[in-house]
């Protein structure tokens, strides 16, 4: 997978904003008010999921709407087909479900989804930057902890299931970030309150700060 130093920024900065906000909904339609509120809140990572029509579309539209230092990836990368299509569209980092071969050749991060130890570590073994713990509602924040015992260096985000309650407790634990979906973006990304987001995501990154504090 990438080493280039761009691509360690990429990564730099997710680790950064502790939080990527996972922006899925039947439609991207609403997706660039989303993110102009969760950056504005501090929220600076991005993921929009490839299974939301016209989530390509928003990722372009994103990409020249938001600040240079957010960053701003794509979700539920399957194909290289995919991959393409996200990173021609302004994509800096891809994530999977799961660890599919061939989608670390785009030049830019590829995080992608594990869940036992062997499949973590070996995807952190191939070169992933970061890997996706998926589905973190499966397990409890000791995970990561029994985990980092005897593999300290593993770059882990947990993402599925977590709470804006749940942050600081994973952060505290070793998460280097962590992905959030609908407990943090809620209706917003289908319309919905954008004051109710701004609190939410407001939340979210004093978490952060908490558990780096």
């Amino acid at each position: 997978m990438t080493d280039n130093p761009v691509s360690e920024e990429v990564t730099e900065s997710v680790v950064r904003s502790g939080v990527v906000a996972v922006l899925r909904a039947p439609t991207a339609d609403y997706f660039a008010a989303v993110g102009d509120v969760l950056v504005e809140a501090g929220i600076t990572a991005l993921e929009v999921t490839l299974t939301c029509e016209g989530a390509i579309d928003a990722i372009a539209g994103l990409r020249r709407q938001l600040p240079p230092h957010v960053a701003l990836g794509a979700g539920s990368v399957l194909t290289p087909d995919d991959a393409k299509a996200s990173v021609d569209a302004g994509a800096a980092f891809l994530v999977s479900p799961v660890l599919v071969p061939g989608l670390d050749g785009f030049g830019v991060p590829f995080y992608p989804g594990a869940f036992s130890p062997t499949e973590i570590y070996n995807a952190s073994r191939a070169g992933a930057p970061l890997v996706k713990l998926f589905p973190a509602s499966a397990v409890r924040p000791r995970y990561l902890k029994d985990l980092h015992a005897p593999l300290p260096d593993l770059r882990i985000m947990p993402t599925g299931g977590i709470e804006i309650s749940d942050i600081a407790t994973w952060l505290s634990a070793g998460a280097a970030a962590v992905g959030l979906g609908s407990p943090l973006v809620g209706d917003a990304v289908r319309g919905g309150s954008l004051a109710a987001l701004a609190r939410r995501a407001r939340h979210a990154a004093d978490a952060v700060a908490y558990a780096r504090s």
